[in-house]
């Protein structure tokens, strides 16, 4: 909760900026869309669900990277540096079967992992040539707080033997994280397609967050990267 007020005064302190720039300020909206590339298993801690998941589960990693899509308001800071705040959206998922055990007519046991995240996000770049140059490149860096919801339905081996049908445990909350950033824009009159890259980091705490049977992990890794499309319009 600490972590998370901070970060609320960062984001309100960079909104600050951004309510308040000259008249004279650039002012543009940035739509993105791309996908979300969440952080593989060899890169996350090993209390996270997904990892301890795989001690009882086969699935694919790699069915979690899904696209995403969002758009943020920009406001230029001189020639070379602008503030922004943003709003995004990603869901992927990926299906699980037990590794061990099968149903009595030898039935794969067959569940659902699924995680949503809204970011929302404060950031600061910098650009090297600058708001009026033919290319422009930049890179950037801020805060990202993270809406979160994981949840795993379907068939589940109970700790008795016996088989769970149809059950739902779910868990939602908000994580704060750093954001970093690089990018490319190429101005053609007001628009400016573009091309980005950002890093994100946060995670999410399940215990005692869940609506059915404890989950095996202890928290959810909501890092990775996004490839994104972007479309800049000035204002």
């Amino acid at each position: 909760m600490r972590r998370i007020l901070l970060s609320l005064t960062a984001v309100c302190f960079v909104a600050g900026f951004i309510a308040t720039p000259v008249a004279s300020a650039q002012q543009s909206v940035n739509i993105w869309v791309g996908g979300f590339v969440p952080n593989g298993l060899d890169a996350r801690a090993s209390n996270d669900v997904l990892v301890q998941d795989t001690n009882v589960f086969l699935f694919n990693m790699n069915r979690f990277t899904n696209p995403t899509v969002g758009g943020e308001w920009l406001v230029a800071l001189g020639d070379h540096f602008e503030a922004g705040a943003g709003l995004g959206y990603y869901e992927g998922s990926s299906p699980a079967i037990d590794r061990d055990f099968v149903d009595q007519n030898g039935f794969n046991i067959a569940a659902n992992f699924r995680m949503r995240t809204v970011p929302f996000s404060a950031t600061f770049r910098a650009l090297a040539f600058g708001h009026h140059a033919p290319i422009q490149p930049y890179v950037g860096a801020g805060v990202g707080i993270y809406a979160w919801r994981y949840s795993e339905t379907g068939d589940f081996v109970l700790r008795d033997g016996t088989i769970s049908r149809g059950e739902v445990n779910t868990a939602t909350g908000a994580a704060v994280g750093p954001i970093v950033l690089g990018g490319v824009r190429f101005p053609i009159g007001a628009v400016a397609p573009g091309f980005e890259i950002r890093w994100q980091h946060a995670k999410g705490d399940l215990p005692g967050n869940g609506t059915g049977n404890p989950f095996l992990g202890t928290v959810i890794d909501l890092g990775g990267f996004n490839y994104l499309f972007t479309f800049n319009v000035r204002f």
